[in-house]
């Protein structure tokens, strides 16, 4: 799915609109749950899944799967900030793992991290005094976002990607 902003990531709520509203109810019926959490006003890359074991793996801290985030951020961003997000930061009574930084311009970034705490991006830029204005999920492990897929709309895997999860599943163990 390419989550769109204003959704939580959430299979129900009663006061919020998930991620779940944004599909057919003969998909939901599926029994898909969705693999992690966006925030509600992060967009991108959305893995749901019927696989428990899949999921659960996808999410364990021994995995370390990578996720990769295109960030907008408020004001330009120094070549020290970038080195302390790719040495770890503290966000709050947790240092990060360290990240991968690629400076696209002076506020636009992609960022790639290996764990998924709570508001961890906004966070790790707000340890540097830099504010997130903009933020999208592009990668989950080995898959892509979908540059074909509008924003609220899913796909299927191809075989492919599949092919990937298969492989996923037998190097974790």
């Amino acid at each position: 799915m390419n989550k769109k902003a204003g959704y939580i990531t959430a299979t129900e709520d009663t006061r919020e609109a998930t991620v779940m509203d944004l599909l057919p109810e003969w998909v939901i019926r599926k029994d898909l749950a969705p693999v992690g959490r966006l925030d509600k006003d992060t967009e991108g890359l959305l893995l749901l899944t019927n696989d428990g074991k899949l999921n659960h793996k996808l999410l364990s801290p021994k995995n370390h799967v990578d996720k990769t985030y295109y960030v907008e951020i408020e004001n330009n961003i120094s070549q020290e900030d970038i080195l302390k997000l790719e040495e770890g930061v503290d966000i709050g009574n947790y240092i990060t793992l360290p990240a991968k930084v690629e400076k696209i311009s002076d506020t636009k970034i992609y960022l790639t991290i290996k764990e998924g705490k709570f508001h961890q991006v906004k966070k790790m830029f707000l340890s540097v005094g830099v504010k997130v204005t903009s933020l999208k999920r592009t990668h989950f492990g080995p898959w892509s976002l979908d540059e074909n897929l509008q924003e609220g709309d899913y796909r299927s895997l191809n075989s492919e990607e599949l092919a990937n999860i298969r492989d996923f599943l037998r190097k974790s163990g």
